[in-house]
């Protein structure tokens, strides 16, 4: 009978945390997580103008030969009547010029330009942007890199159909394509959430962030922010610190269609990934309003929930308390139900592969590099700049 004995009293405080984080996660995955899902069939889907606007696509390449040659035909072949694409080419090599001269031949609305390698102190990402907003004749910017590749020939189309009278921004997805292995699963995790965390802010006219690799707003808006001025010290920041900055519920709108999505490669190595999600971390220190601080509070919440559950489960083992067993593994087997379904659906249409049968193991490791990256982002907070006001480096 000791086994089915009452709760202890550290047991009923660590079943009360536990009940409690588990009540905060389900009203975040129902309401906030699933927002895109839920509002997909309601949204109503733009009509074709009657005349198209003209698009300048600007693609930022580093040293990527091979995605040039990869990825170029599906943004020069797009099923829309009038374009440009401008690749702006950091860190030039003779090999990416030569595949950008042979696609220039057979591809008029092809321009090619390079970042001098001389330019110091400054975001070498942020100037190469600026050469090609310079550089592009229309107003509507559409943003992606020489890794990306648009799933499908409609991508501007999709993209640029929502642009209305007050539309300055258009939000896009960018999947990721998942390889084999955990790291890759764990790139794609922690893609598909921060995709869907500024999809759902968005569609609740509560804008704060944006990815490069699929993003569009108006060089007007561009030259009313002053560019990147604000933040041209910081390595990152041309994406989701300038929609920071400039999106409104009023001039920003969302998309997320299947054709308005474009495919990312897959990083090198872990030490690649680590380096973006420090990048990010330096310029989400500089956002304004509270929506990091909402998402960040979820984040704590999970972590909370794993500790207390953990903690019931091993009070009721040393306890010989069955109850406290098995209410924490109940508590935990509900919320990773809930957990996989959302994360399903919106991996499905968001055009990445579930992880389903991963998602425990994601999660916490998610979580300890989100403590990590916090810790040693405090540290070095310097590397996060390429120069200082007092002129060093």
């Amino acid at each position: 009978m000791d086994r089915f004995a009452v709760f202890s009293m550290l047991e009923l405080l660590l079943a009360g945390a536990a009940a409690v984080c588990f009540v905060i996660q389900l009203l975040y995955y129902r309401i906030t997580y699933l927002r895109p899902c839920r509002k997909a069939p309601l949204q109503p889907k733009p009509e074709e103008p009657d005349a198209w606007p003209p698009v300048s696509v600007i693609v930022y390449a580093n040293k990527e030969s091979f995605y040039l040659k990869e990825n170029l035909p599906a943004l020069l072949k797009q099923d829309y009547p009038q374009y440009e694409v401008i690749v702006v080419n950091d860190g030039s090599t003779t090999e990416s010029d030569d595949i950008l001269k042979l696609f220039a031949n057979d591809y008029p609305h092809l321009y090619h330009t390079f970042t001098p390698q001389e330019s110091k102190y400054l975001s070498r990402r942020k100037l190469s942007l600026m050469i090609g907003v310079k550089a592009a004749k229309n107003d509507i910017l559409l943003f992606t890199e020489a890794g990306c590749c648009p799933l499908t020939d409609q991508w501007i189309r999709a993209m640029v159909r929502n642009y209305t009278g007050q539309t300055s921004i258009v939000l896009g997805f960018c999947a990721y394509r998942t390889h084999a292995g955990f790291f890759h699963k764990l790139a794609a995790y922690d893609n598909l959430i921060a995709g869907v965390q500024y999809i759902s802010a968005a569609l609740v006219n509560r804008p704060y962030s944006g990815n490069g690799k699929n993003l569009s707003y108006r060089k007007t808006l561009f030259y009313e922010q002053k560019g990147y001025s604000h933040s041209l010290g910081l390595h990152a920041g041309d994406d989701n610190l300038f929609i920071n900055e400039s999106a409104t519920g009023r001039n920003t709108c969302v998309t997320y269609t299947p054709a308005s999505i474009t495919g990312m490669a897959p990083f090198d190595c872990f030490a690649a990934w680590k380096e973006m999600r420090i990048a990010r971390a330096a310029t989400q220190a500089y956002f304004k309003g509270n929506r990091l601080l909402f998402y960040r509070m979820e984040k704590l919440s999970a972590a909370l929930f794993l500790v207390s559950v953990a903690a019931l489960i091993t009070a009721g083992a040393f306890g010989a308390h069955l109850q406290a067993i098995l209410l924490g593994a109940l508590l935990y087997t509900l919320l990773y139900i809930v957990k996989a379904i959302v994360w399903k659906k919106t991996a499905t249409m968001l055009q990445q592969p579930p992880f389903t049968a991963w998602l425990p193991f994601l999660e916490i490791v998610d979580l300890s590099i989100s403590l990590y990256l916090r810790i040693y982002h405090l540290f070095h907070r310097k590397r996060d700049y390429t120069f200082t006001l007092g002129g060093g480096k």
